[in-house]
């Protein structure tokens, strides 16, 4: 124990401190393209050069002035932070697992177990399992779409100011009348995000049948992002809206390029295991799981909201092949996440006496409607109808179902090394795959 203590102790000596400015800021500089400004302010347009008129379009796409568009930017960073909160985390216990008849320990399991999901055996009163483990993957697409490919439009503010009506020989409440009122922002958005998390895993066997255990994973959270903003007039006299120029010599594009990482404790997990049935044949236990918004979530390190599972855990032993299956519901508070239905489904195999087959297809399925929505669109009603979409990224749910695969060694010290895969099916922001290394031991 003291020597997992010990690495314990080094991880956290080198967890850097919180940077200045947070990467949850970072993301929101990818659409600000003046020094200093708010997002999508046209410094060009505001310059005091110009003239008073054109100077007041300055702020007409500000997403604190359009509700919409401000709802695009918190839609990427909410997807952002509450997925890297979701990186997998070993099971409870792992390895041989025994009950004790009149002292002596008798054999609960063949094979190591599952490596993600949860078995009915409990470790036995007095036994430890830890467990330190190296996870990595980089995300690739939100909701079907590239990270790399993300086109977002920004749409003008409905202007209507005394005296438009007659200014400009219409009804001013109709959204595109001024005429300046048609021009948008297109902007093409690439992220790159990577997540690297090593967590360090304790469960103790408090009686035979409650095992009690807490989990602390640090995570280093790296990104680099590029957006080109390009301002699409839709005609008239003179430019109202432009980056950086003049009136006369505007420009209409603009680029941004941003990185940075962070390194820190993601959110601790403390769980509880409760054995309710065990016969030879069939294991049944209740597992509670509760996660602490420990992460600093402005720098992607955390959700940022605590989250509590309840599962129901079933498993059986046919000789060498250990079926099992874990359901539940998981809460999470806070306005951006979703809670979910889970369900995991999946099997462990002793191959041999030093390797087991771990495989799995777990699920987390979202109840009502997601809270992560992308603005409605856009009817511009002068001088004719037009629609304009806010985004490339679709509505709809973020339920995750990923597939998982793994085998576990057992060496001849004792301690088990385990790798694994895990590929998503389906989900909101996915990465291509999830590679996971770790080393474990009971005792």
């Amino acid at each position: 124990m003291l020597r997992w203590g010990l690495m314990a102790c080094v991880a956290l000596t080198f967890v850097s401190p919180a940077p200045a400015q947070s990467l949850r800021d970072k993301i929101n500089e990818l659409f600000v393209f003046g020094s200093g400004q708010d997002p999508l302010f046209l410094a060009g347009t505001a310059d005091p050069n110009n003239s008073t008129a054109i100077q007041a379009h300055g702020a007409h796409f500000v997403p604190s002035a359009v509700e919409s568009n401000g709802s695009l930017i918190r839609f990427l960073t909410g997807a952002l932070g509450s997925n890297v909160s979701n990186i997998p985390i070993s099971a409870t216990g792992s390895g041989t697992t025994f009950r004790f008849d009149a002292g002596v320990p008798v054999p609960t399991s063949t094979s190591a177990g599952p490596i993600f999901a949860e078995r009915g055996q409990t470790l036995g009163r007095g036994r430890v399992y830890v467990n330190v483990s190296v996870t990595g993957f980089d995300f690739q697409s939100l909701r079907g779409v590239d990270l790399d490919a993300i086109s977002l439009k920004f749409t003008h503010v409905n202007v209507d100011f005394p005296g438009c009506d007659s200014t400009f020989g219409g009804d001013c409440s109709q959204h595109g009348l001024p005429l300046l009122e048609n021009d948008f922002i297109e902007l093409d958005l690439a992220l790159d995000m990577q997540v690297r998390s090593i967590a360090f895993v304790l469960t103790y066997g408090l009686l035979d049948w409650i095992d009690v255990g807490v989990a602390m994973p640090i995570i280093t959270t790296s990104i680099r992002g590029t957006s080109v903003a390009q301002v699409v007039p839709f005609g008239g006299p003179t430019a109202a809206h432009f980056f950086a120029g003049t009136v006369d010599n505007p420009e209409l594009k603009a680029t941004r390029f941003i990185e940075g990482s962070a390194t820190g404790i993601g959110d601790i997990v403390t769980r509880a295991k409760f054995g309710v049935s065990d016969s030879p044949r069939t294991k049944f236990a209740i597992l509670a799981d509760a996660r602490f918004p420990t992460g600093r979530d402005e720098d992607f390190l955390g959700s940022g909201n605590f989250s509590f599972r309840g599962l129901g855990v079933l498993s059986s032993q046919f000789g060498d092949f250990s079926p099992h299956l874990n359901m539940g519901y998981l809460y999470q508070s806070g306005d951006i996440a979703n809670d979910a239905v889970l369900a995991t489904i999946g099997f462990d195999q002793l191959l041999a006496p030093w390797a087991t087959l771990a495989v799995d297809l777990l699920s987390e399925l979202e109840v009502g409607e997601s809270n992560l929505v992308i603005p409605a669109d856009v009817h511009l009603e002068h001088p004719f109808r037009r629609t304009i979409s806010p985004s490339s990224i679709p509505n709809g749910r973020d339920d995750r179902i990923n597939g998982s695969i793994g085998f576990k060694f057992l060496t001849g010290a004792g301690p088990i090394i385990v790798t694994n895969a895990m590929v998503p099916i389906s989900g909101g922001l996915r990465p291509d795959i999830v590679f996971t290394a770790s080393l474990e031991y009971t005792f």
